[in-house]
């Protein structure tokens, strides 16, 4: 089986999501990129921080991005996440118009993407991005059971 390198803006993610965890959020990161791989925006989880339940690491990327391009419109960007967005989270990609989905965990408790609702594949969706997932799932689904672990 071939091993390919993390994209960087994913390894950002990752390291997005570690320090997430750090702070007693669930470890997750977001990053957006523009069509050439810039970095526009990222995000970390930030509900607990922030009190704020829509403070997920995607939804606090997409703002960001959005901001700094002055649309809410996000044609031609790249959003790479650590977990598979959930339904909330799927809404704000497909309205935001986003061009590529890349996560590295799948969740099947959580995830609206490849479990759950499969927001994309709903006939009422009306954008799908092309999605990608598995690159760095290793590291994020360890880093995840470990912060749970800890809890419990």
């Amino acid at each position: 089986m071939a091993v390919f390198p993390l994209p960087p803006a994913l390894r950002q993610a990752l390291d997005l999501a570690a320090q997430a965890g750090e702070a007693g959020e669930v470890p997750v990161g977001a990053v957006v990129t523009d069509a050439e791989g810039r970095v526009i925006a990222s995000g970390e989880n930030r509900m607990r921080r922030d009190a704020d339940p829509t403070a997920h690491a995607e939804m606090v990327a997409i703002r960001a991005a959005s901001h700094a391009l002055g649309s809410e419109r996000l044609v031609g960007c790249q959003l790479y996440v650590s977990l598979e967005p959930c339904a909330m989270c799927a809404g704000a990609i497909a309205h935001a118009r986003i061009d590529k989905l890349v996560y590295a965990a799948e969740d099947v408790k959580g995830g609206a993407v490849a479990h759950g609702p499969r927001f994309f594949a709903q006939p009422t969706c009306h954008h799908r991005p092309e999605v990608m997932a598995g690159p760095g799932e290793e590291e994020a689904r360890a880093m995840l059971k470990d912060f749970f672990a800890a809890r419990r």
